[in-house]
């Protein structure tokens, strides 16, 4: 009797195990896939900064605008308006709804603006490049 409740606990002690180790296997990819999907290093954390800030996801503020595209400005305004519109307290709109359209905008703009000033610096780099050559020139004459 004694041999079979030892054999009950060692099988229960190997399944838990097996399962635990999947587990930690399913979790340490789920992050490694967040972490390429938010991009990695810096620019990583400041998109999990901005997430954090306004609550939600780029992707979220995405379909919340109905928008598949950052480049489309006026497609993110024209959307916003009709939404924050329609959604007014005296339209008898959601104010959470209204408040969900508003921190989407909100994220938007921040991820736009986050690209421009990850595009400048590359600007200036090139604009630097192109105006070395005309420098070393000159101070060979």
């Amino acid at each position: 009797m004694a041999k079979y409740i030892a054999q009950i606990i060692v099988l229960g002690g190997q399944a838990i195990g097996r399962a635990f180790a999947k587990a930690l296997k399913q979790e340490i990819a789920a992050s490694q896939e967040a972490a390429k999907r938010a991009g990695g290093g810096r620019q990583g954390d400041k998109s999990a900064e901005s997430n954090l800030r306004t609550g939600m996801t780029l992707e979220e503020a995405k379909q919340i605008l109905n928008v598949e595209d950052l480049k489309s400005v006026d497609c993110i305004t024209k959307n916003y308006e009709h939404l924050f519109n329609v959604n007014e307290r005296s339209k008898g709109g959601s104010f959470y709804i209204q408040s969900k359209v508003f921190r989407a905008k909100e994220r938007l703009d921040q991820e736009l603006n986050a690209q421009q000033q990850h595009q400048k610096p590359k600007a200036e780099e090139q604009q630097a490049e192109e105006e070395a050559p005309k420098s070393r020139a000159r101070q060979r004459r």
